[in-house]
């Protein structure tokens, strides 16, 4: 049932791969949809928010004539019908060279910001363009905005420049500041300019890209109409996805930038090949990519950057060859050997932290649940917060707070490795299969580093493994939690399945990341929808916005299954812990001020419409202007708590310019940190 013969060309890859899908998400997935004409029109539905989000592209007739295949799509995918694929593409790309030269036109014409119109920002409440000149006028809006914003963009930082340049006067300063006043017909034309060169740059990169990556999108339509996290991969999706986990990649360390049609180098790793080689700088533009000596070198101009990346991207101990044009416009052929660079922002990092009373406490912050099943050596995130432990404990901490926010998860092993840096062995997760099997995943280490005070901050964007561990660590009262009132609430666990393991070829035809499992706490309950609850509820930036599983109409429902047998602490008195704290923070007039900005802000993002008249739009900006400046005081709060770097780290800094400027941002955002606050705050009261 899952056999095929090798595909001869890209049309049969694609039916291949269809079908594939199909099998693989019918037998495999936890809760398996009937392929019908329902699931065809959510299929249906959720492809054209993929495609044309904006309702720019299509125009009605199209949206008409794609009408007659809404309940037929079902059937698409158990033939491998590339039909409407192939009839949607194919329409895109000819609106994509239609609107390219609409979009050239309105820049060949006087824009007229005086005329009294309004554009839809929101799409739920824009309908598709009824004919051809309607989406002329709906693209001249759309242009009128961004030079509005643009022009916007001019005046905030000519008010700022003002601002430096007459503190510098005031106190007699040495003033180097260049303050260039523009007319506003000078703005208009270097602002329209500039949206010029975007457009233009953005419907060139639409052309580059192949037909192929938007049948990944294609697939996707299918597979997220089952549930948010089963997505389809093609090879080189999955090769990112791969590098990201693992926390490392093979290359030559530096980031690849696109400018106006061309590639340039980005900054470069201290230590990595581009670096070692003294003659690669940020800003070279790069001509060529000779990806190993028996290659011919390949011209890369005009080549998107994820495709010079994958050139440039090998196996390990290879020469990899860049032909770059300096700044004085000089050519050079510079060869290195790949190496393993380590992407260090997925890595754990730790900080000390002393309040105001003195007392000194441990800060680590864990970006992702990072592991890698492919080299016994290679990094994961549970020897890494064991090591940044150790080396907290050496400072003579008296507790330690765990930073899990924006955390989207990672390895489930990883969980209970963790779980066991803080605590005796026990069960930390169920799991529960598509069978209705239940599984308790037990962490059988009994040599916890760390027994003291525990604080885990997580926030909306903390998900999946980050909750399982929160949630675990609340269930046998361990730790606090704190932060948003509830986290994402993903409690699905996916499996990458190769779809050429059921083909008779060597050709990649990429994955499927599929949900076999759900997770359930110790208690029984599941996090998917709800989330874990903190303990102590601080609201933030994301709690007014429509972020979670619980938003998603194909999210996995919320169930409970039977509770595992598990000893729960009793660490410390919670209620005490929340009424101290809510006391605190009604007190506390910047986390005030942050929460009327926090609404403020949403209340923003929910308009529908904007004027496009300058005048109008200039007072608009002008009331915004005074609201924001109440907020002010947001970007001047200091927390009063002192940071130290470990002496490794200071001497770092010395010799790792990149390092040393990364180290700078994250402590300054430290310092303004309200919720790491209210954390130390907690952890002071905590007692066993």
């Amino acid at each position: 049932m899952f056999c095929f013969n090798s595909p001869k060309n890209d049309d049969e890859k694609m039916q291949t791969i269809m079908v594939s899908v199909k099998n693989t998400l019918s037998y495999l997935h936890y809760s398996p949809k009937q392929i019908n004409d329902a699931y065809s029109k959510d299929v249906y539905k959720h492809y054209f928010e993929m495609i044309d989000p904006g309702k720019r592209y299509f125009l009605q007739s199209d949206m008409d004539e794609f009408r007659k295949h809404e309940t037929k799509l079902d059937d698409y995918l158990n033939l491998g019908d590339l039909t409407f694929y192939k009839l949607t593409v194919d329409r895109l790309y000819q609106r994509y060279d239609e609107i390219d030269k609409v979009t050239q036109d309105i820049f060949s014409k006087p824009i007229n910001l005086q005329e009294d119109e309004t554009l839809t920002l929101e799409a739920k409440v824009k309908d598709v363009p009824s004919n051809k000149q309607e989406q002329y006028n709906e693209w001249k809006k759309f242009i009128k905005y961004n030079i509005l914003q643009e022009m916007e963009s001019m005046n905030s930082k000519e008010a700022a420049q003002k601002e430096k340049k007459d503190s510098v006067q005031k106190y007699k300063l040495k003033d180097t500041i260049k303050l260039e006043i523009l007319t506003q017909d000078q703005k208009l034309k270097k602002a329209t300019d500039e949206v010029k060169d975007l457009v233009k740059e953005s419907f060139t990169r639409f052309k580059k890209r192949k037909k192929m990556d938007w049948f990944s999108v294609y697939m996707n339509a299918y597979t997220e109409v089952f549930d948010p996290h089963t997505n389809y991969y093609s090879p080189k999706d999955k090769d990112d996805f791969d590098t990201q986990f693992k926390g490392k990649v093979i290359g030559i360390g530096a980031i690849i930038q696109e400018k106006k049609g061309n590639l340039f180098l980005g900054a470069l790793t201290i230590g990595a090949p581009a670096w070692k080689s003294k003659q690669l700088s940020e800003g070279d533009k790069i001509l060529k990519v000779k990806s190993s000596p028996k290659e011919d070198a390949v011209n890369v101009v005009g080549m998107l950057s994820d495709e010079a990346v994958r050139l440039i991207r090998g196996e390990k101990g290879t020469p990899v060859t860049l032909t770059v044009q300096k700044k004085d416009g000089t050519i050079k052929e510079v060869t290195m050997i790949r190496e393993e660079v380590a992407i260090e922002d997925t890595f754990a990092k730790s900080i000390t932290v002393s309040s105001q009373n003195g007392k000194k406490y441990g800060f680590i912050s864990l970006p992702s649940f990072n592991a890698d099943f492919e080299d016994a050596k290679g990094r994961n995130a549970s020897d890494d917060i064991k090591n940044e432990i150790i080396k907290l404990k050496s400072q003579g901490i008296e507790g330690i707070i765990l930073d899990l926010r924006n955390n989207g998860g990672g390895s489930l092993t990883e969980v209970g490795d963790i779980m066991g840096l803080f605590m005796n062995a026990g069960p930390y997760v169920q799991v529960k299969d598509g069978n209705g099997k239940i599984q308790t995943l037990k962490n059988k280490q009994e040599t916890p580093v760390w027994t003291g005070p525990l604080v885990i901050m997580q926030n909306e964007l903390s998900a999946s493994a980050s909750e399982i561990l929160a949630g675990v660590m609340q269930d046998y009262g361990r730790a606090v939690i704190l932060g948003s009132p509830q986290s994402f609430g993903k409690g699905t666990v996916q499996t990458f399945v190769d779809l050429n393991r059921f083909l008779n070829t060597e050709d990649d035809f990429g994955s499927l990341k599929l949900t076999i499992q759900k997770f359930y706490r110790i208690t029984g309950e599941s996090n998917q929808r709800k989330g874990i609850v903190s303990d102590i509820q601080m609201k933030d930036f994301f709690t007014y916005a429509e972020i979670g599983e619980r938003y998603d109409d194909f999210a996995l429902a919320w169930d409970k299954i039977p509770s595992a047998k598990f000893q729960k602490m009793t660490y410390f008195d919670v209620a005490a812990l929340q009424k101290s704290s809510a006391a605190r923070l009604a007190k506390n007039t910047n986390y005030q001020l942050l929460l009327e900005s926090a609404e403020w802000r949403e209340q923003l993002d929910k308009e529908e419409t904007i004027t496009l008249n300058i005048n109008k739009f200039n007072e608009l900006m002008k009331q915004r202007k005074a609201q924001i400046e109440k907020f002010k005081a947001l970007t001047k709060y200091e927390n009063g708590l002192n940071f130290t770097m470990f002496p490794a780290e200071i001497e770092r800094e010395k010799k790792d310019e990149a390092f040393k400027k990364k180290s700078e941002v994250w402590m300054k955002n430290l310092k303004k940190d309200t919720y790491l606050q209210e954390a130390v705050n907690v952890i002071g009261e905590m007692k066993s």
